[in-house]
């Protein structure tokens, strides 16, 4: 107490005199030293009112800042060179803050956060540098990219701090600018490291960039916005991404960042590579991809190759198995595709689905069903003379990448008729289907693609038991037997 009643007569010093000025350095001391955090606290508080009250007042000098030393040999006024001394010293405290957004106590980065951007708000209207024309808006971009390089830290994990400032990105002026201050940011840290990956800063500048929602097209400063956008995703796009990182990049990048790009085939090398690592990253680099094939004419000549490969067990039990197998299906869609392709994408899924959970089964029939429907020469699998029991052997060559060279037109569905006697009823019965001829009409899968074993578990908990007889003759005495000795002396009553 004793320690803020000290600087709150600082305080009401250094605004109620201007010969007790020096006396601010009292007020910055406890910023830039090694004090205990509610020091810190309660001077950056105190700086907060101090420098708002200087900035609400006109106090602080408006212009181009000259030299502390120069401006006292030149021929300023005294009002001006007070003006001057205060706003280094403005400039002082604003560095001070920077770096108090790296301290060890988060209640200390987030009271110099937001004293900054109280900083921003007011600097934006009393600006401290010349206007020409009236009527022209200003912005304290410097003062904002302080704040931004504070958010960017390289060495560690900055998202709880980010989470705070969103608050802020609700403005468009500070969304803009913000997204020009990340730009430079990522430019210089790239000249910096040689592109060597930084975790920690990838994964701070994805907090900040991915929340931003972009408002009305129509406005001339979302066409800025936009462009200032795609410049940040390709410089984020040349960084070596960690594994973590990649998912979240593919998953946003399909409906919040290609809509919005000028030229989305900027963006086909980054999709094309993140294709061609495999497992989930492969299965979320779909999407983008879908986009780039089906509206900008991405040519990809082992697209299909590609796909039929990310075919294997895990496929059923990947978090994101719907989004793939809406795609998948949206890919196999087309009529002109060769019977042996398609040959090989049921086969190869109905390999697979032998292993697979019931939940995946239920959705995977229908599918399979589906590409009979489209593409009737590959029936011949489920309706070859003989069947399974005249082969001696299963020609499909599972192992085999060229779904040309797999075999799969010479071969039988039986996988098909074993899941015939699963132990599920419902896939027993699904599979079934397959005995009869087809209708004309798809299935629609889109209800099974996201289906999962607690929604099978529950509708089988809910369901309705009907009455069944257990006994043909009526239980008598302790064990049931009719004439047992037990019936003699025990009743059930």
């Amino acid at each position: 107490m004793a320690r803020e009643a000290a600087l709150a007569a600082c305080l009401e010093a250094v605004l109620g005199d201007r010969c007790s000025a020096n006396r601010v350095f009292e007020l910055l001391e406890p910023l830039a030293g090694q004090e205990e955090p509610e020091h810190i606290v309660s001077a950056a508080r105190t700086c907060s009112r101090l420098f708002g009250a200087l900035l609400e007042r006109r106090e602080l000098f408006v212009g181009p800042l000259p030299e502390q030393d120069a401006c006292l040999a030149e021929s300023y006024s005294a009002q001006d060179k007070y003006r001057i001394w205060m706003r280094h010293r403005y400039r002082d405290c604003v560095g001070c803050l920077g770096e108090l957004m790296g301290h060890d106590s988060f209640q200390v980065k987030e009271l110099a956060l937001c004293t900054l951007m109280k900083f921003v708000e007011l600097e934006a209207q009393y600006p401290l540098i010349k206007i020409e024309w009236k009527g022209t808006l200003t912005f304290p971009c410097d003062l904002l990219k302080v704040v931004v390089d504070g958010l960017l830290p390289t060495k560690e994990d900055a998202s709880l701090l980010i989470s705070r400032f969103q608050e802020y990105m609700e403005y468009d002026d500070v969304r803009y600018f913000v997204m020009k201050a990340v730009t430079a940011s990522i430019g210089q840290v790239m000249q910096k490291t040689k592109e060597r990956p930084l975790p920690f800063y990838q994964q701070n500048v994805f907090s900040l960039i991915s929340p931003i929602n972009m408002p009305n097209k129509e406005s001339e400063m979302v066409k800025f916005m936009v462009k200032q956008d795609n410049r940040e995703e390709l410089k984020l796009s040349k960084l070596q991404l960690p594994t973590g990182l990649y998912k979240k990049v593919l998953v946003i990048l399909h409906d919040s960042v290609l809509p919005y790009m000028n030229e989305p085939t900027l963006m086909m090398d980054f999709l094309t590579v993140a294709y061609g690592i495999g497992g989930a990253i492969s299965l979320l680099a779909l999407n983008g991809l879908f986009i780039l094939i089906h509206q900008h004419n991405l040519d990809y000549p082992d697209f299909y190759k590609k796909l039929y490969n990310l075919l294997d067990p895990s496929i059923y039990h990947v978090k994101y198995r719907g989004r793939f197998f809406h795609l998948t299906d949206l890919f196999l869609s087309s009529s002109h595709l060769p019977a042996y392709l398609v040959a090989a994408f049921i086969k190869r899924l109905a390999r697979l689905a032998l292993t697979a959970p019931p939940e995946a089964l239920l959705m995977i029939i229908p599918f399979i069903c589906n590409l009979f429907r489209r593409h009737p020469a590959c029936r011949v699998l489920v309706h070859r003379p003989g069947g399974p029991a005249d082969m001696s052997e299963d020609p499909y060559v599972m192992e085999e990448e060229e779904p040309s060279e797999s075999r799969a037109l010479e071969s039988s569905l039986w996988e098909i008729q074993s899941l015939q006697n699963h132990y599920h009823p419902d896939v027993a019965k699904a599979a079934a289907v397959l005995n009869q001829s087809l209708s004309e009409m798809e299935d629609d899968i889109s209800g099974l693609l996201e289906l999962s074993a607690y929604e099978l578990f529950d509708k089988e908990v809910k369901k309705k038991a009907v009455d069944m007889p257990l006994e043909f003759e009526p239980v008598r005495g302790l064990f049931g037997k009719k004439n047992d000795i037990f019936a003699e002396h025990f009743s059930l009553d």
